[in-house]
């Protein structure tokens, strides 16, 4: 019976973290304007991985959003990441590159990590393995799927408030 508990246990709590981010599998992305997701504009500070982070992004201009991201552990630098939503064939993508401390790009030169669009609600916008949750207008959440070779997919949630 314990047995039992612990695997109904794990398996609603699996299905609870699962239910922040959606994958697009086979579907095809839905018609989307960059204006449906400009509430995601602003300067927005947090914590992961054991530091602060930001996330900068701009308000939607040339049918795209650019943003940054940073990581910052006992006042040196991690790592850097380049993003951009952009409209593309009637939906959004949002594309991903990241940077070492010095700019040195973990990513082949012409290569970027996509996500493509799944689903947007009111607040709320799903693109394959990443969310974007507005929560109020000074918190903004982003859920992101992490892959390792060879271990289970985990899902991070980062909490970050508009900075002043």
């Amino acid at each position: 019976m314990k047995n039992y508990l612990t695997l109904l246990l794990f398996i609603a709590s699996t299905t609870i973290i699962s239910q922040n981010t959606l994958k697009l599998g086979d579907n095809i992305s839905p018609n989307a304007s960059i204006n449906d997701i400009s509430w995601i504009a602003g300067y927005w500070v947090g914590e992961a991985f054991g530091g602060i982070t930001e996330e900068i992004w701009t308000a939607p201009l040339g049918k795209s959003m650019m943003g940054s991201f940073k990581l910052v552990v006992e006042d040196t630098v991690q790592f850097y990441e380049l993003c951009t939503i952009t409209e593309e064939n009637n939906s959004l993508l949002l594309r991903i590159k990241h940077f070492d401390k010095d700019l040195n790009g973990w990513e082949d030169k012409d290569t970027s990590i996509e996500f493509p669009l799944v689903k947007i609600e009111k607040n709320k916008v799903f693109f394959d393995d990443l969310t974007f949750e507005k929560i109020s207008e000074n918190e903004l959440v982003i859920y992101v799927i992490f892959k390792e070779e060879g271990k289970d997919e985990v899902e991070m949630k980062f909490n970050y408030k508009l900075a002043k």
